[in-house]
């Protein structure tokens, strides 16, 4: 493949996941909840998710070569049953599912703005297999379409987050306290909500193979896709202040198109709605680009059956592809996606995640000892007081997944099952 993705395409990468339109949900929905405090909670989010972007930056680093990402890692370290377990769990399963919601809520979307009639699986279907034919056809297609999502999706809400700071919108602008809370307990218990704001920059690893310079662009672009995400949305919620009032955020099931009509009314529910669907056309591009090289590493090492490394002449492992692609669909067709039972089965998913992340951590600390003295074109600064901090934040986060006692109790129990799993 001639053809290598530049810093600015690899950051593209790393928001694509970030941007989903879940997490425009969860951002109205933290910032309801507690006010501008809501942006410590995210700050403490965004510091553990670097952590282990860090962490895995280095593992990267140690093992240059390999495209199955965790998986490699892991297997080194852990073994294939922790391997398979975390990976299928954490990555697979979670992010099907999620594309395939999010390709619902994009569905949803364009019927909003349009009433066509037409049922929103539909839709579904022809943006996946729009996105199935740009993947097919090389990293430089994907690149572009994710370039233009990405970044089209930061700058607009930046600009109207800046316009709502500003109190330049039509609508009526409201006085309300900036803040419902300084209790650092309550801060803590939204860091949970806030990691779904900083999910999957390490979707640059699997595709670290067609990037220029990797060696200083796979480390610097997840660090930069993080603390772009994190400066846009502290703008939006800044923005929010002045036009929603906190207990309406938190109430609505749709906080942003609330934030959207509130600034401008049917312009700003529009303008809202068509940055929803960047969001998913992003966060779907991203799952079904990096997943596929995920599934080529993992049949290289004998996780997954061999044929997940055939490529297509442009250098694309095509049965992931396909394979991620005929998931999706098949989920919104059965109109799984919009099932409640799902919700809970998404958590689950994430909490395999925060898992996974963990282990991405363990993983450096291992490393370190067994091999202490291979070269490593990065490495993570101080010591292993940053994997330490990433183990210890994503536990936090665990812990803090849901504001349910009861949802929190069947995680825990999950959780407890799956380290005595380990």
């Amino acid at each position: 493949m001639d053809k290598k993705l530049g810093l600015p395409s690899v950051i593209a990468t790393g928001m694509g996941l970030i941007v989903a339109t879940s997490c425009l949900l969860s951002l109205g929905q933290g910032a309801g909840a507690i006010g501008v405090s809501f942006i410590a909670a995210m700050v403490i989010a965004c510091l553990i998710n670097i952590c282990t972007a860090l962490s895995t930056a280095e593992l990267n680093a140690l093992m240059p070569s390999l495209t199955g990402g965790l998986a490699q890692y892991t297997l080194t370290c852990m073994g294939p049953f922790v391997s398979l377990v975390v990976m299928v769990g954490g990555y697979l399963v979670c992010n099907a599912l999620t594309g395939s919601v999010e390709c619902a809520m994009f569905g949803a979307s364009v019927n909003a703005v349009f009433n066509t009639g037409i049922p929103s699986n539909v839709f579904c279907v022809i943006l996946v297999m729009f996105l199935m034919i740009v993947n097919l056809n090389g990293v430089d297609m994907f690149a572009k379409i994710q370039n233009i999502v990405a970044y089209g999706l930061i700058a607009s809400l930046v600009i109207m987050g800046i316009i709502s700071i500003l109190g330049l919108g039509t609508g009526e602008t409201v006085s309300q306290p900036l803040t419902l809370t300084t209790d650092i307990s309550d801060i803590f218990s939204m860091v949970g909500l806030a990691f779904f704001l900083f999910l999957g920059a390490e979707f640059i690893i699997p595709i670290a193979g067609n990037v220029k310079n990797s060696q200083r662009n796979v480390p610097l672009g997840m660090l930069l896709s993080l603390l772009i995400v994190l400066c846009m949305q502290i703008i939006v919620v800044l923005g929010m202040h002045n036009y929603v009032l906190w207990d309406d955020l938190a109430k609505s099931t749709s906080p942003h198109i609330l934030y959207g009509f509130s600034l401008f009314g049917r312009i700003g529910s529009v303008w809202m709605i068509l940055a929803s669907i960047f969001a998913v056309v992003s966060t779907v591009n991203s799952v079904m680009s990096s997943l596929p090289y995920i599934c080529a590493g993992m049949s290289k090492i004998g996780l997954l059956p061999q044929f997940f490394c055939r490529k297509n002449k442009k250098g694309v492992p095509y049965i992931g592809v396909l394979l991620v692609s005929s998931i999706i669909i098949i989920i919104n067709l059965t109109g799984l996606s919009s099932a409640e039972q799902l919700s809970f089965f998404i958590l689950t998913g994430c909490v395999f995640w925060m898992c996974a992340y963990i282990i991405s951590n363990l993983n450096v600390i291992i490393l370190r000892k067994r091999l202490k003295n291979a070269p490593r074109t990065f490495k993570v600064p101080f010591g292993l007081v940053i994997p330490i901090c990433g183990i210890i934040g994503n536990i936090i986060m665990i812990w803090n997944i849901d504001g349910d006692p009861d949802v929190k109790k069947q995680f825990t129990v999950f959780v407890c099952l799956f380290l005595l799993c380990l």
